[in-house]
């Protein structure tokens, strides 16, 4: 038997007539949730893995909770399409699956006292997202879990203006709970926390506002830029929202502060990684250093950096390049892989993005490095951009007075929109197929011809 000590209990601290989930399964209680994932939990395999698949945010939950149970650990795909899904499961043999037909199916049972995990469960694996190459693994443990949603929950109870007593906030998130951004803010916050959880993920505006009226206050919204962007200039009527939460792609200021005007709500920005979780986050409308939660040590090591905390079993290494603070504030500076270099001088990526997409007429863009090199050998940025009625040589006009004429993109493609995942991220291998498609179609030279002749030094006055 295990030391109570080295246990830490599935703590949903609602009472058992708490409502708990709302959504398209109508009100959930904490009872009736309990008994649900105390059913499933009887029906899972005693070995190997579960692959969580299910839309359904409670759904998800209930598997989730019933993994733990078990002693099982929860795979997180790093997309959702059938290839990657597959692979995944080709390297752990024994496990298995869970849907919402399955869960579905398993039918409420008498409530039970939760099966407490032990702290060194490794409760999920997983995945980053491919952005920056091929997806890479991370465990995380039921005690390290425990720690950052604690930290989690206090970010947003501070936001709120209330850090421990009036009504639990209510969750709407847009995001998926396979990704380690939803998994942490709809699906641990609610079961660790005791957040209230709307089941569905709304997409469309007028369907986040749907979801939105369908929970009481104080609501937190959890969404992405991108997302975020599309909503707040979207008619819809939305309620009011205590807090907005923001992760996966850094969140422009005058964003934040379209957001906070047009939902009424305080935004929160959170910094993570699939390595790390949450560790910092700011109020991005009115600050730009980030502030790092209680325990994490951070060590710059010029092209990376160390990250350290209690809950962490060893550090971690964090590929953002960080600039500290004396106060132990930071800023990121970027990637050492988004760092390119032309002629002696030096750019970020993300920095030539941002100034594209603040550009007049531009919804989105990506900047990044082709993987086909020009003739010459020589390093070149390459831009994928979505600007509805401007063409390559008239954003590149503009770009001439934003950015040092050796980082022009070669070739920059205007396209109707960018291959986002469902967090707002792009896949490394999506972009490269995007420009190899336009480049067979001849969009490449006709850009390059715009390019030269934009970036070509005028003569005299």
């Amino acid at each position: 038997m295990r030391n109570p000590s080295q246990i830490l209990r599935l703590p949903l601290i609602l009472p058992d007539d708490a409502e708990f989930v709302r959504g398209d399964w109508g009100l959930i209680s904490a009872a009736r949730f309990r008994a649900h994932s105390a059913s499933l939990a009887s029906q899972l395999s005693a070995r190997g893995e579960i692959v969580n698949l299910c839309e359904d945010r409670y759904h998800f939950l209930v598997a989730f909770a019933a993994a733990l149970q078990c002693g099982k650990t929860t795979l997180l795909p790093p997309a959702s399409s059938p290839a990657a899904i597959a692979e995944l499961m080709a390297g752990y043999p024994d496990c298995e699956t869970a849907d919402d037909a399955f869960v579905a199916s398993a039918a409420s049972a008498t409530p039970v006292d939760p099966v407490p995990p032990p702290a060194d469960l490794v409760a999920a694996i997983g995945h980053t997202s491919g952005s920056t190459g091929k997806p890479v693994a991370h465990a995380k443990t039921w005690a390290g879990f425990c720690a950052t949603t604690a930290l989690n929950a206090r970010s947003i109870r501070e936001a709120i203006g209330d850090e421990s007593a009036g009504p639990a906030p209510w969750m709407v998130a847009t995001v998926p709970p396979q990704h380690m951004y939803g998994l942490e803010t709809s699906v641990l916050l609610p079961l660790i926390a005791g957040f209230g959880l709307h089941s569905g993920r709304p997409l469309l505006p007028a369907d986040v506002a749907a979801a939105l009226r369908d929970t009481p206050g104080p609501r937190v919204l959890v969404s992405t830029p991108v997302h975020l962007r599309a909503l707040v200039e979207s008619g819809a009527d939305f309620p009011d929202v205590a807090v907005v939460v923001s992760a996966t792609a850094p969140l422009r200021p005058d964003v934040a502060r379209h957001v906070e005007e047009r939902l009424g709500a305080t935004l929160v920005e959170m910094f993570g990684s699939t390595e790390t979780c949450v560790i910092a986050t700011r109020r991005t409308a009115t600050q730009k250093h980030w502030r790092p939660y209680p325990g994490i040590q951070l060590e710059p090591t010029g092209s990376a950096t160390i990250v350290r905390a209690p809950w962490l079993p060893r550090a971690e290494l964090l590929q953002d390049i960080l600039s500290l603070r004396e106060d132990g504030s930071f800023t990121v500076i970027g990637r050492h892989s988004d760092v390119v270099e032309v002629a002696g001088k030096r750019a970020s990526l993300a920095d030539l993005t941002r100034r594209i997409a603040s550009l007049p007429g531009v919804r989105d863009a990506h900047v990044f490095r082709p993987l086909a090199e020009n003739p010459a050998g020589v390093p070149r940025c390459a831009a994928l951009v979505v600007a509805p009625g401007l063409s390559a040589r008239e954003i590149l006009r503009s770009l001439r007075h934003e950015m040092d004429a050796a980082f022009l993109p070669r070739p920059l493609v205007v396209v109707a929109e960018l291959p986002r995942n469902e967090v707002g991220k792009l896949p490394m291998a999506r972009v490269q197929e995007m420009l190899a498609g336009a480049s067979r179609r001849g969009s490449q030279p006709r850009t390059d011809r715009a390019i030269t002749a934009a970036s070509r030094p005028r003569r005299g006055k």
